[in-house]
């Protein structure tokens, strides 16, 4: 334990962060348990929306409070954005103001009540989990529907505007390099804090795997886009085993995979076969076409698997680039993918990992920032 165990900190998430299944609450959980093990007492606020109250959360906080989030009609007719006008409640402003504790507001979405007079004189920091007008931009443009593009349109406006809030922060941190540089043009008060994740140090196996991974919530209309642009640009073309692995895939991509021999989906896998699947892969095959702070599958990728192979958008300004392969021409890519599928991941390797991803990148590290800008 740190020197920290005299300090106590509440912070407000958007969703309750266990179990730590997806981006967002990935990030907010791993926080938490790394300021737990530097002594910070934590006061934690959730909103909830289909998911369970959590004794792993009781475990690694003083006190753990949740509150129900606003339905969908109870805050769409507004100028404040809908996923910050969906979490407010009095009860969480009336736990805010009973000390004189620092605040850490986990993403935009949480920041209802970050300029509120009651809460002035505290100290309040926030979490940006992206540059949430720009994300909601880029969902629009991969979105087929039109009411939910236009929506998406529409909150993109909303939280353009409502970015300008955060002038009411102390102390913002930002995920990516990327967000950092454009944050810092508007606001003095930034640090760039990477994103929280759940692997303790690098675990990459030295050798040969057998196959090439691409994995991610499939659900997600972005990783439904890369994968099919996998499949049809890059994997069906190739001698090589492929599986593509996650959440929901979409009826396309399964009828897409069906009738292609190399190709295997693997739906829903649970978290200790997503693991396995990582390392045993000779290489992660990871692409994005939205360039949105830094992905927690290309950091789990390089704490546990062995090559791994992106495009540009997935890896840029993030500071991993040079522990990856990176293409952007899918002709290119498949001669890299069958280059790499003849070498052995070697021990150095895994050593340049060691040494450069846990001191840049681990959560101690990370941690460890937050609180010396919180209690300077």
């Amino acid at each position: 334990m740190s020197n920290y165990s005299d300090k106590h900190l509440h912070v407000v998430s958007f969703n309750v962060p266990y179990p730590p299944d997806y981006g967002g609450v990935i990030d907010v959980f791993y926080k938490l348990k790394a300021l737990h093990s530097l002594g910070v007492k934590i006061h934690l606020h959730c909103f909830t929306y289909g998911r369970e109250e959590s004794k792993e959360l009781a475990d690694i906080c003083e006190t753990v409070n949740y509150y129900p989030r606003k339905k969908f009609y109870q805050a769409i007719y507004s100028s404040i954005p809908y996923i910050v006008g969906s979490r407010q409640s009095d009860e969480l402003l009336s736990n805010l103001t009973a000390d004189e504790y620092p605040v850490l507001f986990e993403g935009l979405h949480t920041c209802f009540y970050l300029n509120h007079p009651a809460l002035k004189g505290k100290v309040k920091a926030v979490r940006m989990h992206n540059v949430e007008w720009d994300y909601y931009r880029s969902l629009k443009e991969s979105e087929s529907n039109y009411l939910i593009k236009f929506y998406l349109d529409q909150e993109s406006k909303k939280l353009k505007k409502f970015e300008d809030e955060l002038k009411s922060a102390d102390k913002i941190f930002a995920i990516s390099k990327a967000d950092y540089e454009y944050l810092r043009q508007s606001f003095e008060q930034i640090s760039y804090v990477s994103a929280f994740h759940n692997n303790e140090e690098v675990t990459s196996q030295p050798g040969k795997g057998a196959y090439i991974l691409y994995h991610g919530n499939l659900s997600v209309a972005e990783n439904n886009q890369a994968a099919m642009f996998l499949v049809k640009k890059v994997a069906e073309g190739l001698p090589f085993r492929f599986i593509f692995a996650g959440k929901n895939p979409t009826a396309a991509l399964k009828k897409e995979i069906k009738n292609i021999p190399n190709i295997e989906l693997i739906e829903n896998p649970p978290f200790e076969k997503m693991a396995e699947l990582i390392t045993n892969a000779h290489i992660n095959l990871l692409y994005t076409f939205q360039q949105t702070g830094i992905k927690l599958k290309l950091l789990n990728s390089l704490y546990r698997g062995r090559f791994v192979v992106v495009n540009s958008k997935m890896v840029n300004n993030t500071g991993l680039e040079t522990f990856c392969y990176r293409e952007d021409n899918p002709n290119v890519t498949q001669r890299i993918l069958t280059n790499l599928m003849g070498m052995d991941f070697a021990e150095h390797d895994i050593q340049k990992r060691k040494t450069q991803l846990e001191s840049k990148f681990g959560n101690k590290h990370n941690a460890s920032i937050i609180v010396k800008e919180l209690w300077p």
